[in-house]
């Protein structure tokens, strides 16, 4: 007898794909399953003017919804890009059931039609605008391009690729409008799984930018009771993803990073042993503290631990109180 199970995910085309992969997996791994796709269309997607810190961060705007209807036994499971769930929250009742493995995490810049990345490096950004929700993509692009100026930029990555293409404004929470953007700095990833890594001007390395917690990892999460579903998904569940994932969401945890937190990190796995960087960056001052350490891949949150601590002990927790809403 077929085993139904109904995963939820975002209407996006991004989400949508991410979550396809998932079904793809599952049903390889056991073709007694019968995966339905439930999309939803969530607060952060119907709502693409305000920032998001008013809708409870990535967490509230994103992720909450979705999660309710599994806690609510309407759903089995739950597709999320892992850089979107909170992680200095609890999550009762839910398990990270399966990790995929990581595609590229890397930011990258995308150029509107006409401007050559040439142009745009040699001005250091002078005259330029570039478009971008994320308050860490924000301080690195000040940091890498010190004359730019920096606007709120949101939607999904093919809207907001599609707003670049035709010059549109991009609406304030204010009611007014900024841009046009002449560039927008994006997740390779994204741009990958919706078609549109030809698009893509310039990839920043890991040293010029690092990335988000998570990013590029593509999380499911379930009940931690139904051990059936458990027992599907870790069928698919890829181990170095699930341990980076670990290391570096322990980070968040130690820090108490809240949703508009200036934190990044990024961790790799080489043989038995995994090395973890993170970063706290101040958007406004310029300050940019970070910590690098290496362990033994088998003990993650040890290691995202000694991370976050030694941030701490830079002066982490001033600069994330100054980044929290009043």
């Amino acid at each position: 007898m077929a085993i139904r199970i109904r995963i939820g995910t975002r209407k996006s085309v991004m989400a949508l794909a991410q979550t396809e992969e998932i079904a793809r997996r599952l049903t390889a791994a056991a073709p007694d399953v019968e995966v339905e796709i439930v999309k939803f269309e969530t607060t952060g997607d119907s709502d693409q003017t305000s920032k998001l810190l008013q809708h409870g961060g990535k967490g509230g705007a994103f992720v909450a919804e979705i999660r309710d209807a599994v806690r609510a036994g309407d759903l089995h499971a739950a597709m999320h890009s892992l850089k979107d769930m909170p992680g200095n929250e609890d999550t009762p009742g839910l398990v990270i059931g399966a990790t995929l493995t990581r595609d590229p995490a890397s930011d990258v810049l995308v150029l509107r039609p006409g401007l050559s990345l040439d142009d745009f490096r040699r001005s250091q950004g002078n005259g330029f605008k570039i478009g971008t929700n994320a308050v860490r993509r924000a301080a690195y692009a000040r940091r890498l391009f010190p004359r730019i100026e920096v606007i709120h930029y949101r939607g999904a990555a093919d809207t907001r690729v599609r707003k670049l293409d035709h010059l549109e404004m991009q609406r304030l929470p204010d009611g007014g409008e900024v841009g046009p953007a002449d560039a927008l700095i994006m997740a390779r990833s994204g741009l990958e799984r919706v078609g549109l890594a030809s698009r893509i001007g310039y990839e920043f390395s890991v040293q010029e930018m690092l990335p988000a917690v998570g990013q590029g990892i593509v999380a499911v999460e379930c009940a931690a009771d139904d051990w059936q579903t458990r027992r599907l998904l870790s069928g698919i569940d890829d181990p170095a993803a699930h341990r980076s994932a670990e290391a570096e969401r322990e980070v968040l945890w130690v820090l108490n990073g809240h949703c508009n937190s200036p934190i990044a990190g990024f961790s790799t796995i080489a043989g038995a042993q995994m090395t973890l960087t993170a970063s706290v960056l101040d958007e406004a001052g310029g300050w940019f503290i970070e910590a690098s350490r290496s362990g033994p891949a088998n003990r993650p949150r040890e290691l995202g631990r000694a991370v976050g601590l030694e941030l701490l002990d830079k002066g982490a927790a001033e600069i994330i109180e100054r980044s929290r809403p009043g």
